[in-house]
């Protein structure tokens, strides 16, 4: 059988089939990124009925497309509308949630990640007494924290004052919440919402 890319051309597998090469398969983590741990966490919470909470869509403005195909349509060239917000939002319990999701390779967690907008945004969920938080994965430590977003606000104040411009990981250790990876759900954000929240 031939395997073939996208574009038609041939696939061809490199081995050498007289002295093959046992090939070690890493099963850690499998190249999944935070956006797709959560994504399956927030499918795995839906379907059992326990909270629904979404992706939301970056909001972009189609400027020019192309028909190759009378079936096909090829954007060519498109913009962001507007600055977007947090990443995720939906309702758990009667109660609004909305939270950012941030990957760092850093040993600290920098607030350039964090944009002005996105911190407006978190004040006006809280003040109307949303849940409003932050996930941050650190890659290299393979750890998964919630920090509340009247924590991050905390933090983002000190910046602002002249202090560090990032939170190191022993102030997230001491401030946030710890959140183990597991299989169903796979990032349990939601046990620590029922620890602070319920």
């Amino acid at each position: 059988m031939a395997i073939r890319y996208p574009n038609g051309k041939l696939w061809k597998a490199k081995q050498n089939v007289a002295n093959p090469v046992p090939v070690e398969i890493q099963y850690s983590n499998r190249g999944m990124t935070l956006e797709d741990d959560l994504n399956e966490t927030n499918l795995y919470y839906r379907e059992n009925g326990i909270a629904v909470i979404h992706k939301k869509p970056t909001p972009i403005q189609i400027v020019s497309v192309d028909y190759p195909k009378r079936s096909a349509a090829v954007i060519k060239e498109a913009y962001f509308k507007q600055a977007s917000t947090t990443d995720y939002n939906g309702v758990y319990k009667g109660k609004y949630i909305d939270f950012e999701a941030k990957e760092t390779k850093n040993s600290s967690f920098p607030l350039k990640n964090i944009h002005d907008h996105q911190i407006e945004h978190m004040k006006a969920v809280l003040e109307q007494n949303g849940i409003c938080f932050l996930i941050i994965r650190f890659t290299k430590l393979n750890q998964i924290y919630f920090l509340e977003a009247e924590k991050l606000m905390h933090f983002w104040e000190r910046q602002k004052n002249g202090g560090r411009k990032s939170i190191s990981h022993q102030e997230i250790v001491e401030c946030g919440h710890h959140i183990p990876l597991g299989y169903c759900p796979r990032v349990d954000y939601i046990s620590i919402i029922d620890k602070l929240y319920f």
